[in-house]
């Protein structure tokens, strides 16, 4: 069986190459709107997928290769990619807080998502070092998240961008893979101390 930090790759992997084969596609039909979330939920997962600009998709394929490096170099467990896959859905269904976001596609939130996951991990599993360490990858990211204000409004337009920008999609990305590894971390820890069972 292979190791989960490959399986952590793998999904970084699906992420990016699903951007790349499904570009030139027509966004409506796959991004995210939250007029559509009850009707065809399924927008939850290929919104990532959607790209406004070369831009765009440039920036969020790196994004991809840097993510799935971190979680390789972390060696993350199994608990850790399945709670990065839960928290992609659940990313897009943060933007229903910001119903004014008509249309929204891009990797970005569930790629905040995945440095969360990855800090919780570590803060939880490291040693003291490497707790220090997941401690201060989530402060910056905090940061970041409130640096963009994602409660003044659905876009902001960056200077030396062709695209807007959804700070929602980042903060919810940063909050569901926090909750998610939390819950993954908890959930194992618990297991750990039940009768039989093995560290």
């Amino acid at each position: 069986m292979a190791e989960p930090r490959y399986a952590w790759g793998g999904v970084a992997g699906l992420l990016g190459l699903g951007a790349v084969l499904l570009r030139g596609l027509d966004t409506t039909l796959i991004d995210w709107q939250p007029a559509l979330a009850a009707s065809q939920p399924w927008r939850a997962w290929s919104a990532v997928f959607v790209h406004y600009s070369g831009m765009h998709l440039g920036a969020n394929l790196a994004g991809a290769l840097l993510v799935g490096a971190l979680g390789f170099a972390a060696r993350v467990p199994a608990r850790s990619v399945l709670a990065w896959c839960a928290a992609w859905p659940l990313t897009q269904a943060g933007l229903l807080l910001q119903p004014e976001l008509l249309h929204y596609g891009g990797l970005s939130g569930v790629l905040h998502a995945g440095v969360a996951v990855v800090a919780v991990h570590v803060l939880f599993a490291g040693h003291a070092g490497q707790r220090r360490i997941g401690a201060a990858m989530l402060v910056v990211l905090a940061a970041k998240v409130l640096s963009e204000a994602p409660w003044a409004g659905p876009l902001r337009f960056p200077t030396g961008w062709d695209i807007a920008v959804a700070p929602l999609a980042h903060a919810s990305g940063v909050l569901v893979g926090a909750l998610a590894s939390g819950l993954a971390e908890a959930v194992h820890r618990r297991r750990r101390q039940l009768p039989g069972v093995s560290p």
